[in-house]
């Protein structure tokens, strides 16, 4: 039986009538080098399992692989990303065009189809490549960890917003389900609206309680209605739905694990002390980099608002996980305080010098204490650069391969600079080589040539 499998094209036989997409570029330019590094196979055998072998053949996987490392390269959304790839030839060579394409790769919606086909195992794949790129650079024994928090993409909770949007959902319910409520109570919502909009004036406060009491018993009557009007069959179908609603309605402001979105119920508070922001709504989430090269080694999503040093051990095996070398220790900062050590890993936390420590002892804790914050711009690039600052992806597996896909992003970004820095010095060098070939006598016969160079420089 023919397998109509994904797998990238490996026909290299030139068209006729179209030139070669490579001979169009710059060999030199670090995308099209960053193309050429990556094992593209390895991807097409770890995704091979998620694919049927019948059917409509599948876009190839480095295209929908590609697309996915340019999204968050270039901080693109999903049609944003498939429009510039229409543009960019750089961006077709990297997905594995031998010839431009004028036509887009796929509908915008492919890639939801293909995040949710790969998983976060599979972003996991995507990270992993991202870290062996740097070869010996990501195997060193001293790293950094920190946590920082990935918003999701919900708005300002407050109990009215909750409290209408149920209503309206109830109110979809029964259009949906043909049934004829006894009362809707538009009319009166709107009111009640108005009066919870100054809800913080002093004046105004017993009125704005008062119809935010009443939004609550408006949706546990909407809620009786119609699962009277349902019958016991169709409100197995809302049951879930009705029992979420009444959840939210019963919450008081002190409980613990409550519902701050419908749709994003696993999100919780974080409050971090910023000035500009007093609190965060999302997940938190676990960065581990190496101490000199700062690479991004290892990423963790936490499902719960755990207290930093409960989240060392997620982080810790993510980051021993694409190494060969155990990490042997572990700088964090006072918010980790409570172990020491862990699998084996030392926790280094910052701490008033002792006693009967040497001065090239404080002098070599100084400097290591100073060095951890160099994983603050890091997250701050991450989340800038690499679509980490709102997470658009639903549920905890979106923050799971969100998380990741940015760290790749990084690592990724990082090679390339790394490889523009190295070809900037080998240009730098055949300079000076050359200019020190020529005789001091005869410079003033190569004028031209001296200024061919400085341009070149």
């Amino acid at each position: 039986m023919l397998k109509l499998l994904p797998r990238s094209p490996k026909n290299t036989q030139p068209n006729l009538f179209h030139n070669q997409l490579r001979d169009m570029l710059d060999s030199n330019d670090p995308l099209v080098t960053l193309a050429d590094t990556i094992n593209w196979e390895a991807f097409d055998d770890s995704f091979e399992k998620y694919y049927s072998d019948n059917g409509r053949p599948a876009k190839p996987i480095r295209l929908m692989v590609g697309l996915l490392i340019l999204k968050q390269l270039e901080n693109l959304s999903d049609e944003n990303a498939v429009l510039q790839w229409k543009r960019n030839p750089y961006y077709q060579y990297f997905c594995g065009m031998t010839e431009y394409q004028p036509a887009l790769p796929c509908d915008p919606t492919d890639l939801v189809y293909f995040r949710k086909r790969i998983g976060s195992e599979g972003a996991e794949e995507i990270f992993a490549m991202s870290v062996k790129l740097h070869g010996k650079d990501a195997e060193e024994k001293q790293v950094i960890i920190d946590t920082t928090v990935q918003e999701k993409n919900v708005t300002y909770p407050t109990d009215g917003k909750l409290a209408i949007k149920m209503i309206h959902h109830l109110h979809r319910i029964a259009k949906d389900e043909e049934i004829q409520l006894r009362r809707t109570y538009v009319k009166e919502i709107k009111g009640h609206r108005i009066s919870l909009r100054f809800f913080r004036h002093p004046k105004k406060i017993k009125k704005a309680r008062s119809a935010m009491k009443r939004l609550k018993t408006i949706t546990r009557i909407l809620i009786r209605d119609i699962s009277r009007k349902l019958g016991e069959k169709k409100v197995k179908k809302h049951q879930e739905t009705f029992d979420l609603f009444l959840k939210v309605s019963d919450q008081k402001q002190k409980d613990s694990n409550k519902i701050y979105s419908l749709h994003e119920q696993h999100i919780y508070v974080i409050a971090k002390g910023k000035d500009h922001k007093k609190y965060e709504y999302g997940t938190k989430a676990s960065l581990v980099t190496t101490m000199k090269s700062n690479i991004i080694i290892g990423v963790a999503a936490h499902q719960k608002n755990e207290h930093d040093s409960k989240t060392l051990e997620a982080a810790l095996e993510s980051a021993n996980k694409h190494r060969t070398k155990p990490i042997k220790e572990a700088i964090c900062d006072r918010g980790y305080r409570g172990k020491k050590e862990v699998d084996g890993t030392a926790i280094c936390i910052p701490d008033s010098p002792k006693k009967r420590d040497s001065k090239y002892q404080k002098e070599q804790k100084r400097k290591k204490f100073k060095r951890r914050a160099a994983i603050e711009p890091i997250i701050g690039h991450v989340k800038s650069d690499h679509r980490m600052q709102r997470n658009y992806l639903k549920g905890f597996v979106g923050d799971e391969i969100n998380l990741l896909l940015a760290a790749s992003a990084f690592n990724l970004k990082k090679w390339m600079n790394h490889f523009l820095l190295v070809f900037f010095m080998l240009r730098i060098l055949l300079i000076i080589h050359i200019l020190t070939q020529i005789k001091r006598d005869q410079r003033e016969k190569y004028a031209n040539l001296y200024l061919m160079l400085f341009r070149l420089w």
